[in-house]
């Protein structure tokens, strides 16, 4: 019997009685797969950094420092975030084990190390899955948290409550765009992403993708989540901002012709920045598993050239260190 979408709702052009969907058409044709596979294998992409792995390790990583109590923001490398929040502690799309694959002996290797170890948390409240792709939902990840912190809330798009529940999750809350759900004043939006989900060879786009948007009383937080530019995105920050603080992809872009429906290059995300008011922003999604044909190093060259082509500085978008944190309370009083 044919799979149906249990969740499928009519009314929602998101929705389809298969599955999912964007509302943007899909960029990509038959063979366009095939085509990059060949090409990036012919020129051996990607290559590595330009002073190699150690230096880039040695320049761009270093371990996360947990200490203190002030509300505060920790970019973990690739989309891992970890957010201290009234004493409350929420990662976002940890995927902290050394492949994004599963498998434990192939597919993508991490190129840098973790800066943190879900042991070292003093406790954790919320989690935050954006889509089920290996480099954002990793399963030794998870049930290393499963075990750690048993009473954690998972919170995760259309779809994704089977999984969890199946790998040792007790409480698992599942949103559709543009549902919240709210706890200790903390209330968590699952929005729109361009994007795609699929976790084996059966399910593409049985479950859904998004970004999260997380506020406070003084916070206002868009995490993007992987995705594609689209026109539509602002749409976010008219209806949940004006945001004081984004993450935004800046990698895996190239080549543009094959990633472009996908993931954002740093052009796209300087242009969407400024399109939400100019937040301070963490550059995502780079930095540590080499998913497509650009260099590990070329995210944060190309973010900055795309800042200056913009006649814009680097004060409020400007690449993190893995594992650097920025504190929150005075987020508001450095915006030029």
């Amino acid at each position: 019997m044919a799979w149906k979408n249990p969740w499928f709702d009519g009314s929602k052009p998101h929705h389809t009685p298969e599955g999912f969907r964007n509302l943007e058409p899909d960029l990509r044709q038959s063979g366009d797969l095939k085509r990059w596979r060949k090409e990036r294998k012919e020129q051996g992409l990607p290559h590595p950094p330009k002073a190699g792995y150690p230096a880039f390790i040695e320049h761009w990583c270093h371990p996360a420092d947990l200490s203190g109590e002030d509300d505060r923001v920790w970019w973990l490398g690739h989309a891992a975030l970890l957010l201290r929040l009234n004493k409350h502690y929420i990662l976002i799309d940890p995927a902290l084990s050394k492949r994004a694959s599963p498998f434990a002996f192939a597919g993508p290797q991490r190129k840098t190390p973790s800066p943190l170890d879900i042991h070292h948390l003093p406790r954790l409240d919320y989690v935050l899955i954006s889509h089920n792709h290996y480099d954002h939902l990793d399963k030794p990840t998870v049930k290393r948290i499963a075990r750690r912190f048993p009473q954690a809330r998972f919170i995760v798009p259309l779809g994704l409550a089977r999984w969890c529940h199946q790998h040792g999750l007790r409480h698992v809350h599942q949103l559709d765009w543009w549902q919240h759900i709210e706890f200790a004043g903390i209330r968590i939006d699952a929005v729109p992403a361009r994007h795609w989900s699929m976790r084996t060879v059966y399910d593409r786009n049985r479950s859904l993708w998004c970004g999260w948007v997380i506020r406070t009383p003084t916070l206002r937080f868009w995490f993007s989540g992987d995705s594609g530019y689209s026109e539509k995105l602002p749409e976010i920050a008219k209806r949940l901002g004006p945001f004081n603080l984004a993450a935004l992809p800046v990698g895996a872009y190239a080549p543009k012709w094959f990633m472009g429906g996908q993931h954002m290059d740093p052009d796209q995300s300087v242009s969407l920045w400024r399109a939400i008011g100019k937040p301070l922003t963490i550059p995502i999604h780079w930095g540590v598993f080499e998913l497509a044909d650009e260099s590990l190093d070329e995210p944060p060259a190309e973010l900055m050239r795309a800042l200056q082509s913009a006649g814009e500085d680097n004060t409020r978008f400007s690449a993190w260190r893995i594992g650097e944190s920025r504190g929150l309370e005075y987020i508001d009083q450095d915006k030029s």
